[in-house]
């Protein structure tokens, strides 16, 4: 399968879970803080490379790809690359919010499954002490049936696409470099077709 195919997929994948996401947000009430940061700043975020593809593929047709490795390899921070602070207090916003991974999606919106086989939603303190009562009764609407996005149904869509990409969960910013370098090395040895231009 192409990195275009593969690439294609994701992107599908994604715009199903942003209609999910709309609906649970929709029905829950809840929603994350203007502004905040916090979640995209913690410094052990751990994702798969395939999460990234479409964002790798971006930058890879916009001649950036190998700047960014380079970023990417030279950087000591754990933080993701892709996140920018704009204060000290935990605000922010995602440089490529189109092109954001999977985790960045489910993150607040979706849930776990535990030990016992029940769903459990996976969001942050912020939203929980802020949003008791909607937090509250979207956790025990979520027990009695309220659909809710489910993280490992998820990353199994994306391991369909790709096994190999999609079963490694990595330090985010090694993700973010491991998608980057397939998509060049897919195209390192392959002619590139796009809008009727040939790039070597």
């Amino acid at each position: 399968m192409s990195i275009e195919q593969k690439v294609q997929l994701v992107e599908s994948l994604f715009s199903q879970l942003e209609l999910e996401a709309a609906q649970f947000e929709q029905s829950s009430g809840l929603s994350c803080v203007s502004g905040c940061g916090k979640c995209c700043a913690h410094p052990n975020i751990e994702a798969s490379p395939i999460e990234f593809l479409p964002w790798a593929f971006h930058l890879f047709l916009n001649g950036e790809a190998e700047n960014t490795i380079i970023q990417l390899s030279k950087t000591q921070s754990s933080t993701c690359l892709i996140y920018k602070p704009l204060s000290i207090i935990d605000q922010g916003r995602c440089s490529h919010y189109k092109y954001r991974g999977l985790i960045c999606r489910l993150f607040g919106f979706a849930a776990n499954t535990d030990k016992y086989g029940n769903l459990r939603l996976a969001t942050c303190k912020i939203i929980k002490d802020g949003q008791g009562d909607n937090y509250n009764s979207t956790a025990e609407a979520i027990t009695k049936g309220l659909y809710v996005p489910i993280f490992t149904e998820y990353y199994m869509k994306l391991n369909q696409i790709d096994f190999n990409l999609g079963n490694m969960i990595l330090p985010i910013n090694r993700a973010l470099k491991m998608a980057l370098e397939e998509v060049l090395h897919y195209y390192a040895y392959r002619s590139f077709l796009h809008l009727g231009k040939k790039c070597g």
